[in-house]
């Protein structure tokens, strides 16, 4: 009887012990659940941004106290390339004149703002970190569910990486916040959204972007906003044009495709003599990758060929009539072809120059990329045409400057809003018509440093500035020069002149 009962006891502590074993297991399984891996996944693509910048009322003093009031903010960003580029909300940046971003592991580094779209509530600010940033994985907005699980992580009331959990509430919400601001289109959610979140992502349990968070109801309980995805990749696409920051346009009409089980980039026209063109991409391609960047939409071409020196060959595959082909694409080649646009619907992308003044370009519409599909590429204008047309619309004279004249421009700093500043160059003026809208500020011999915000460096920036659909209901135009052993000016042109 002992001997049974020993081996009786013996099994029965066995079968308990492995059944608590499993019993660990399996807690462990329900512990991590798709939520938990989703924060994993995303977090490290998250970080958290503080900002500064002077009391009203001592931006306007003559002369400054050491005791100036600072008022401090905060928000949440979003990477969307390994070398630096975050996207956050405008509201987040808007008039600063610090910007101090976070990783997840707690290195900090100084952002500047790279440019913005003040309608659609968006801004692309850039760190340089010491090693590769992790890209946050993007989903798509086009198949949200009511009642789907969502979560946003966030710098809530300055407690960084805060995470909170909901569902999709409603869809399709169009919101106004004061006279200056509205929303459309923005996904409403019950994870809790405050201060400090903007700018951050809403997410699925898959860790995919789904959703910028934009903004709260105030005095209301778990009513949270944010921007779609697939209309923010859209915007962002502009942002990080590289006509607009680096004067280097493709050439390439585009469109996003953005389903449940697919994201592709078609191309629907390419303009004649540009870079893509030369390379030999057609209508009805689908680009899908770019020097080993994955293309998924506008925003993967633009960021692909974003900064590039001019004159580098990079590998494109693209894929035609079911068949995957490798380009070779060179950045900078081929002409500066003019792609109408149409005229801006009350926004506008803003490229935060050297010393961070407006750029106002007109936005496309959201359901496009780039530029609208529905847009024929106009006749490429000749260098000559682009300087008789700001000798006939603006009555200056410009040329190219000398290697010398540039590098007087471009050696030094300058005295900025937000501390020192520098130029990339410019045209020189060589003459000023007398009853032209430029004779009351500019002088022969002025650099040219930008118009409308936007650097003018040469043929390719004149050409857009002065397109006539984004001047023909233009009243004035900001204008930047470089007078010989000064500082630059500002002006004014007022084209109704």
């Amino acid at each position: 009887m002992s001997g049974l009962f020993t081996r009786s006891s013996l099994l029965a502590m066995i079968m308990l012990v492995s059944a608590l074993h499993s019993s660990s297991f399996a807690d462990g399984n329900l512990r991590e659940t798709p939520l938990v891996r989703a924060v994993q996944t995303s977090r490290k693509s998250v970080v958290n941004i503080h900002t500064e910048k002077k009391a009203a009322e001592d931006k306007e003093a003559r002369f400054f106290s050491p005791k100036s009031r600072k008022v401090t903010g905060m928000g949440t960003g979003v990477v969307i390339d390994e070398r630096g580029y975050i996207v956050t909300n405008y509201h987040v940046i808007q008039d600063v004149d610090v910007i101090t971003v976070t990783l997840d592991g707690g290195a900090s580094y100084d952002g500047r703002p790279v440019s913005y779209d003040r309608k659609h509530d968006l801004a692309i600010i850039r760190i340089t970190a010491t090693e590769p940033l992790s890209v946050m994985p993007m989903g798509t907005s086009s198949d949200l569910m009511l009642a789907e699980t969502v979560y946003a992580v966030g710098n809530a009331f300055g407690y960084e990486h805060t995470v909170t959990a909901g569902i999709v509430s409603a869809l399709h919400r169009d919101v106004e916040v004061d006279e200056t601001q509205s929303y459309e289109n923005l996904i409403q959610t019950d994870a809790s959204i405050n201060p400090g979140n903007s700018g951050g992502p809403l997410l699925n349990v898959h860790g995919e972007v789904i959703g910028i968070n934009v903004a709260i109801r105030s005095g209301a309980q778990r009513i949270g906003f944010a921007i779609p995805i697939d209309d923010a990749r859209r915007t962002i696409a502009r942002l990080l044009s590289v006509e607009r920051l680096d004067g280097a346009p493709h050439g390439l009409v585009t469109t996003d495709v953005k389903t449940a089980t697919e994201k592709k980039l078609v191309v629907n026209e390419v303009a004649t003599g540009s870079a893509a063109e030369l390379c030999g991409i057609k209508s009805g391609d689908i680009i899908c990758n770019v020097r080993g960047i994955r293309i998924n939409d506008g925003t993967d071409l633009e960021r692909s060929l974003l900064a590039m020196p001019r004159g580098k060959v990079v590998d494109l595959v693209l894929q035609r009539e079911g068949r995957e082909q490798t380009l070779q694409f060179t950045i900078g080649v081929g002409k500066s072809p003019v792609i109408a646009q149409p005229t801006a619907q009350n926004s506008e992308v803003t490229v935060a120059t050297a010393e961070k003044k407006t750029a106002q370009v007109p936005a496309v519409n959201v359901s496009q990329t780039t530029t609208p599909p529905q847009s024929k590429p106009q006749s490429v204008n000749t260098e000559a045409q682009i300087m008789d047309r700001a000798w006939e619309l603006l009555g200056l004279r410009l040329e190219s400057l000398s290697d010398v004249e540039k590098q007087e421009v471009t050696s030094r700093t300058y005295p900025g809003a937000r501390g020192p500043v520098r130029y990339n160059g410019g045209l020189r003026i060589v003459e000023v018509k007398s009853d032209s809208v430029a004779a009351k500020f500019v002088k022969e011999g002025d650099v040219l440093l930008g118009l409308d915000g936007f650097e003018t460096l040469g043929p390719v920036n004149l050409n857009y500035i002065l397109k006539q659909d984004r001047i023909q209901k233009a009243t004035s135009m900001k204008c930047q020069i470089y007078r010989k052993g000064g500082n630059p000016l500002e002006g004014t042109l007022l084209l109704s002149q």
